[in-house]
């Protein structure tokens, strides 16, 4: 199967894509990762400025991976199978996702504030819930523009797409992650009083809401999906492939015929994304214990740390921008060996965030992490495209994305026993990430990278 894809993808007729046509594919994304990135930025410190117990956050961590492990295999599948006169395939997923998304970015930072108390399981379980539904609605409205690359990108275009779709979304997560640091600039107030967000934070959700709703319509009016009469030209499908979806097999079948260039790459994305949510979740904690010797969240401090968190977030999508424009131009040849070395790089970034003790070191620490996250969110992607088929495309990048969730359900449930083993310490569970990278780095050997093997 592996060897009649490769050969399938080597000589498909998917035109050339204009300038034109790669900025329209791409700049939605923008407003996608604002919502993503408001998430994975601030859940760590919400849940635990209305009172978590940072030894249960890793139950409510679970949430977001599950969410995923549902949506993103069936919105692929379903979208293979839908065409709307004049929406396509994926738009429609994308209008009823960011529907959604929007109400949930107006309800999740308002956790505190509806007198449940602090600590209470009321307001945790709000939380919670609002978690996972803004993870449901994120996972609908980013895989539309994951799979219109490989509906309509050609082998010699798809790296760029890739990489430039991430750049835009990087510029989003940058927006995000500054939303709260530039308010409190200018002079809105960072901290409340016991269990609610501080203003910062909740402005913050309601200026990425409307955002969303401008990139999501931007998308919508100006990107032209292909008919499925010219999907079938271009991936030289046969007749019945997209005219009688209700004949295609099923998930199981699907996963059978998938090239084992998917399964491998799955197992090097394990390692990785079991070190990505506990950076998401104990950065906040790991600054403010390192770096302003405090680990109680109620106090000013402790927000200040939440606060600084954002700012080297946005320092690391600064790099993640900058190496991306990079990564659109590598040759094929050399993709495996700069994921390996990105990887080790992150990895040398965490240990610093265990160690550092000061501003200085986390800012290089998050520099070092950019360069890791868009290899992350590109080279896998981009190899595991030139590996599919044409039919399909969707429905496997949906079960790629199971990879990438799993691990998180793992190190979520796990995080219950690591970080009493790690002696509590939020700072040390960075070791553990650190490890993961080196894995994750080497596991990268294993997998084919198909374009090379096409062009030798």
């Amino acid at each position: 199967m592996e060897n009649k894809n490769q050969q399938h993808r080597s000589t498909n007729r998917l035109p050339t894509l204009s300038k034109k046509q790669i900025f329209l594919m791409t700049f939605g994304f923008f407003g996608t990762q604002i919502a993503f990135a408001m998430q994975t930025g601030t859940m760590g410190r919400i849940f635990q400025t209305i009172g978590a117990d940072p030894n249960q956050l890793g139950f409510f961590f679970i949430l977001p991976p599950m969410a995923g492990l549902i949506m993103q295999p069936l919105i692929g599948y379903f979208s293979d199978r839908t065409w709307l006169p004049r929406l396509g395939r994926r738009m429609p997923y994308l209008i009823g996702g960011t529907t959604v998304a929007v109400i949930v970015l107006l309800l999740m930072p308002s956790a505190g504030s509806f007198g449940f108390g602090y600590g209470s399981m009321a307001a945790l379980l709000f939380a919670g819930v609002t978690v996972l539904f803004i993870d449901l609605s994120c996972n609908v409205i980013q895989q539309p523009f994951k799979m219109i690359i490989p509906d309509m990108a050609n082998d010699e275009q798809a790296q760029t797409l890739w990489s430039m779709q991430n750049v835009w979304g990087s510029l989003g997560a940058l927006t995000a992650f500054a939303f709260p640091f530039l308010l409190t600039a200018l002079g809105v107030a960072n901290h409340a009083k016991i269990g609610e967000i501080p203003p910062s934070v909740r402005i913050s959700y309601y200026i990425a809401a409307v955002i969303l709703i401008i990139a999501t319509g931007f998308t919508v009016l100006t990107v032209k999906e292909y008919s499925p009469e010219e999907l079938r030209r271009y991936h030289g499908l046969s007749d019945n492939k997209l005219k009688e979806p209700h004949k295609d097999k099923g998930l199981g079948e699907i996963l059978k015929r998938a090239p084992k260039t998917f399964w491998l790459l799955g197992l090097a994305a394990f390692f990785v994304w079991i070190a990505i949510p506990y950076m998401w979740t104990y950065s906040t904690g790991a600054l403010a214990e390192k770096i302003w010797q405090t680990t109680d969240p109620t106090t000013p401090a402790y927000q200040e740390a939440g606060n600084w968190f954002g700012f080297v977030q946005g320092i690391y999508c600064v790099v993640s921008i900058l190496t991306g424009l990079f990564f659109a131009k590598i040759k094929a040849s050399k993709r495996r060996l700069i994921y390996f070395l990105s990887l080790l790089l992150g990895a040398v970034g965490f240990l610093m965030i265990a160690l550092g003790t000061c501003r200085l070191t986390s800012v290089i620490a998050f520099i070092l992490f950019g360069v890791a996250w868009i290899a992350i969110i590109t080279i896998p992607f981009t190899i595991l495209t030139q590996s599919l088929s044409g039919d399909n495309n969707g429905t496997l990048l949906g079960l790629y994305n199971c990879f990438i969730c799993l691990p998180q359900i793992v190190a979520s449930s796990l995080s219950f026993l690591l970080l009493k083993a790690v002696g509590g310490s939020m700072a040390n569970m960075f070791y553990i990430c650190a490890s993961c990278f080196v894995l994750g780095a080497f596991s990268i050997w294993l997998v084919p990278d198909h374009h090379q093997d096409v062009r030798s």
